[in-house]
């Protein structure tokens, strides 16, 4: 089986989750091809060749510097019938899951979406994904080449740089139109983890609404001492204590960190479609009975503004910070 890997790019620096992606298909076994597709990407290419990939496809132009889902689902698709690759992979990010789709429906290819793990029967895939807001898994495979998949962030070992080299492959861009104009690209303030690739998130619900500016606060300064992300609820973020992009759940990001804090969320469906797969979650709430407590690893019964500065000092002393 032979399976094309999208590294995916942000300002020409590859995004961290496709390297899991990529080592993901070499575990798979078979031919491993990498695509990049962006604007001064020569050294994601070289990196991608470095980390396993026999032959990495490069469409490299200025219109390519922002990510247009018409120009790169056109460049993925030619690329895809260039190299004869049995399967398509890209993380779940945004951008991944959007490429995946585009791909997928353009060749009339089967989708498997939001995979946990990934194993080849054969040049069959076989994904686990998440169904009924992540209550059941089910094994999922697709008729027909290419076979096109989106890894979850976090669900695979990321490949490691072995010193190999690739062999470069330079694509003209696809000579199609963009139905869209991008106007002006605001990003947010860096120096944070990004939600889908922190190891560890401690989140913030409902409970914070006492005084929501100390509470996220506290939340922050945990998250800070653990080296991890903030996440909140939907309830949080809709009552105004804290930004979208903090969201967690099926109308937010979903994620898969070693350790989920939950910090005064009471555990709706939809929060646990977006950080049921954690490996270790921790809830915190004053109230016993909710219902997060039935899925989480460690309970804690009391008030959020007690138990997670007692938490930060812990954590401090413990890490000598």
């Amino acid at each position: 089986m032979k399976t094309l890997v999208f590294i995916e790019t942000d300002n020409g620096a590859p995004v961290a989750s496709s390297w899991e992606a990529l080592g993901k298909a070499l575990e798979l076994g078979g031919a491993v091809e990498a695509l990049v597709i962006g604007q001064g990407v020569a050294a994601a290419a070289a990196d991608a060749g470095s980390r396993g990939a026999s032959k990495v496809y490069v469409v490299d132009d200025a219109s390519r510097g922002i990510f247009d889902l018409d120009l790169f689902a056109a460049d993925a698709k030619a690329v895809v019938a260039q190299s004869g690759a049995d399967a398509f992979l890209a993380s779940h990010t945004g951008n991944g899951r959007d490429l995946a789709g585009a791909v997928g429906f353009d060749l009339g290819a089967g989708v498997i979406a939001d995979c946990l793990e990934l194993k080849a029967d054969g040049a069959r895939l076989i994904g686990t994904r998440p169904i009924f807001s992540g209550n059941i898994l089910v094994d999922v495979s697709v008729d027909g080449k290419p076979q096109v998949a989106t890894l979850r962030p976090r669900a695979a070992a990321p490949a490691q740089p072995a010193g190999g080299s690739a062999e470069i492959v330079n694509v003209a861009p696809a000579a199609v139109a963009s139905k869209v104009q991008v106007k002006a690209v605001e990003r947010a303030e860096t120096g944070e983890v990004p939600l889908t690739e922190a190891s560890v998130i401690v989140s913030g619900g409902r409970g914070v609404a006492k005084d929501p500016v100390l509470g996220f606060k506290l939340i922050g300064e945990l998250a800070a001492v653990l080296g991890g992300a903030v996440g909140a609820s939907r309830a949080a973020v809709d009552a105004g204590f804290i930004p979208y992009k903090h969201q967690v759940g099926q109308t937010g990001k979903v994620v898969r960190p070693d350790v989920y804090i939950a910090c005064g969320i009471s555990g709706a469906v939809q929060h646990l479609a977006g950080m049921g797969s954690s490996k270790v979650i921790v809830c915190i709430n004053k109230d016993a009975e909710s219902p997060l407590f039935s899925v989480a690893n460690y309970g804690i019964v009391g008030d959020l503004y007690e138990v997670v500065p007692a938490l930060t000092r812990a954590a401090k002393s413990k890490l000598n910070k």
